[in-house]
């Protein structure tokens, strides 16, 4: 038992390491951008990059900050740990802290309570990543299919953002499964790989062809607002309950609104087979057409490379993504073992938080 503790500690200080790089190097190659450009005279571009910047860690700790809080409740805690947390929220130390909590060496009392940090901190992590990960990609893809602008830094920012939405999906789900005392592991090996390139295929297809569409006509922001909008509002349709708080819960549902503009994401914790099948048409339907508008309205992109290097990048990615979809949740996604009540309906003795519940079937 000691020896597979112990096994326990170093794999999830080593998962934490990884992690911890893979944020920072993100945040940080971003915020080195956002000084370039307003060098630069670049203001637009420094605004976007910087706004993305602040939304993500924004978001991120308002909800440690509130999910702190009721972990404090639980355990009636004084009122000073609750000041030197807001202060470090503040200031962006959220995550920072949270790492700081599961990378620590664990106490064997405490594993479930040490899970449900950890579910926590993955949750936090899979908000940054499409809030700020995603979108800063997409607006870097912009610029350098758009005005022929790259650096280093650039490239470095569009790595770290495409690796850190990467670990952030595969962290998420390994974490959530072991929270979930009903529901398995997700396996490594084969399962993981899998799982990690149909979600990697899928969304960096979407995101080449969202690039397209805004260098087709920049008004194309009109239409991810719409889809963002459009997630949104089947998250409040859902009449989602993730959170203790209403104005909580309306925010959590843009977050989730802002995801599902990226890749599917099951917001209930319920069967969404009929609902990932009705996104994943449309995502076929915006993937296909994208290049072919794109040559048909822009001729003069037939003579560039890059043009057929990114369409061939986004048709061969969106084949492979609906392989490695279909593969995975047709013969490698571990089944339930028996259905969880979701969204806060308690279960006795379950020492899970209702946010941890709240999502059953990834």
């Amino acid at each position: 038992m000691g020896q597979s503790n112990e096994q326990y500690s170093k794999r999830r200080w080593l998962l934490a390491l990884v992690g911890l790089f893979m944020y920072l190097g993100d945040i940080c190659t971003d915020t080195a951008l956002v000084f370039r450009y307003f060098h630069e005279k670049r203001y637009v571009w420094s605004g976007l990059t910087a706004l993305f910047i602040i939304t993500g860690l924004t978001v991120n700790q308002i909800f440690s900050y509130a999910w702190f809080l009721e972990d404090m409740h639980k355990n009636v805690m004084d009122s000073k740990p609750k000041r030197r947390f807001l202060v470090l929220h503040i200031f962006g130390m959220g995550i920072l802290l949270r790492y700081v909590q599961v990378s620590h060496n664990p106490n064997t009392s405490h594993h479930n309570k040490l899970l449900s940090d950890a579910a926590d901190l993955s949750m936090l992590k899979l908000f940054e990543t499409f809030l700020e990960s995603a979108p800063q990609l997409l607006l870097q893809l912009y610029i350098r299919q758009s005005h022929d602008e790259w650096s280093v830094l650039q490239y470095m920012s569009m790595v770290f953002s495409f690796f850190n939405l990467a670990w952030s999906l595969v962290d998420y789900q390994i974490w959530l499964r072991k929270s979930l005392p009903q529901s398995r592991e997700l396996p490594s090996g084969l399962p993981t790989v899998v799982y990690l390139l149909y979600k990697l295929f899928t969304i960096t297809s979407l995101i080449l062809s969202y690039s397209l569409l805004l260098f087709l006509s920049i008004y194309s922001t009109v239409g991810f607002t719409s889809l963002w909008l459009l997630g949104t509002i089947w998250a409040h349709l859902l009449q989602t309950d993730f959170c203790n708080s209403g104005v909580l819960e309306l925010l959590y549902r843009g977050v989730i609104g802002a995801i599902l503009v990226f890749t599917f994401f099951n917001a209930k914790g319920q069967n969404t087979k009929r609902e990932m099948t009705v996104y994943y048409f449309f995502w076929t339907a915006i993937n296909f057409s994208t290049p072919l508008l794109m040559f048909f309205l822009k001729p003069e992109l037939k003579t560039i490379t890059f043009f057929w290097v990114v369409s061939g990048v986004i048709y061969g990615g969106s084949l492979l993504g609906l392989i490695s979809l279909v593969s995975y949740y047709r013969f490698l996604h571990p089944k339930q073992c028996e259905l969880d009540q979701v969204d806060g309906q308690e279960k006795e003795k379950t020492p899970l938080t209702k946010r941890t519940r709240a999502f059953i079937k990834p």
